[in-house]
């Protein structure tokens, strides 16, 4: 049809412009249009396959609660908290995260578990209705995710919830005991409060591997979406989670400081614990992990008068060992050895110290010891080469 010819190369000398000047919409106008949406479906036909027992709408006959105060909920508010839970193709792990979750010494009717598949598997939707089928008096379902990371994944979860207050934990993580939904939704009765963050407990092996030190640095963070609870309000001014972050990486940090803009309080709950063990890491890992650091680049965008407190300053080391490298190469190609030897010697001096500081402390393992002589010298390219991808594709300069 030389009509719908025409018409396909109109769009296709369109495309150009149109991604040339497309824009996201500014945080607290996203926020303002998703407060107009309609509101989710609380039934549960729209729910989504549910796993579990049905539900009927006056919540197995109980009436409408709250832990917010008087006025607080809804006669369409069924339960006082949602549990959302990602999961991608760790079935082993998200059973010990739901054992833990059906644990908690919570009134059956008052919370539900939501489990989103971000790997659409055939296997954890036979898993959560076999842990759903064991727990009848409790409401366990399943979602399929879209396979866009942990982001994506939480914004199904808790818009299809029917709680009054959204817990997030992740499936590689689990209450470290039947306190937790107590310990996290207690200082919710202060109507100010909005978000609550609880404490993380990383256990890993003696000594412990890179990747294991690293994690551990998890235990000194604020905000951790393994451990948070957040009305649900708060997540609709805010807008839910930004879905460009599509790796577990400044997600969290992000939605902390959206809502903390929004809400000013952020309470922490040190009773309310979880345990994240960290796994020992395949070999060379840290190299795959270098690409999360494009998404520095999206935060510092979108905070970069919080940008600093995340400790992600510009990685100077590597800089220095990238300029010795390139310095010594073009020297030795332009017939200057004694300069070249110099900055070799100097590139060599960086990267030994390099290795060094990550080998302190750490596992003496042979296998360990060459995977962090062989990621030491790559680290540092990828490193920069992802930096450098992130402040191009989000049109910003940063260090």
């Amino acid at each position: 049809d030389p009509a719908v010819l025409r018409g396909i190369a109109a769009a296709a000398r369109g495309r150009p412009w149109v991604f040339a000047d497309r824009r996201r919409l500014p945080d607290p106008v996203e926020a303002a249009r998703r407060v107009l949406d309609p509101a989710p479906p609380r039934s549960p036909a729209g729910m989504g396959a549910a796993t579990g027992p049905p539900v009927d709408a006056s919540g197995g006959g109980q009436a409408s609660r709250s832990l917010l105060g008087t006025g607080a909920a809804t006669t369409l508010d069924l339960f006082d908290v949602s549990v959302v839970v990602p999961t991608y193709k760790r079935d082993d792990l998200l059973r010990r995260c739901l054992d833990a979750l059906m644990s908690q010494e919570f009134p059956r009717d008052r919370f539900e578990i939501i489990v989103v598949d971000d790997g659409r598997s055939a296997s954890v939707p036979r898993l959560v209705g076999e842990l759903a089928g064991q727990h009848p008096d409790l409401r366990l379902i399943t979602l399929p995710g879209l396979g866009r990371g942990p982001a994506t994944a939480r914004n199904i979860g808790w818009r299809a919830a029917r709680g009054e207050i959204i817990a997030f934990t992740d499936d590689d993580a689990y209450p470290a005991d039947t306190q937790w939904l107590r310990e996290g939704l207690t200082p919710f009765a202060d109507a100010r409060v909005a978000v609550v963050s609880g404490s993380v407990r990383v256990p890993t092996s003696d000594p412990p591997t890179d990747l294991q030190r690293n994690v551990k640095n998890l235990e000194s963070s604020r905000f951790l979406t393994c451990n948070a609870f957040c009305r649900r309000r708060a997540l609709e001014m805010a807008g839910g989670f930004d879905e460009r972050f599509t790796v577990p990486f400044r997600e969290d940090s992000d939605l902390q400081f959206r809502l903390e803009a929004n809400t000013g309080r952020l309470v922490r709950a040190e009773g309310a614990r979880v345990i994240h063990p960290a796994p020992p890491g395949r070999f060379a890992v840290s190299l795959r992990l270098q690409r999360y650091s494009q998404f520095n680049a999206l935060i510092y965008k979108k905070h970069r008068d919080r940008y600093g407190e995340l400790n992600a300053g510009p990685p100077l080391h590597y800089y220095a060992m990238l300029g010795a490298a390139a310095g010594g190469v073009i020297a030795m190609l332009t017939g200057r050895r004694v300069a070249a030897r110099m900055l070799a010697t100097l590139w060599a001096g960086l990267e030994v110290r390099f290795f060094l500081r990550r080998a302190r402390g750490t596992s003496r393992r042979p296998c360990h010891l060459l995977d962090l002589a062989l990621t030491s010298l790559l680290i540092p390219p990828l490193s920069v080469y992802w930096r450098l991808r992130g402040a191009v594709r989000y049109r910003v300069v940063f260090g």
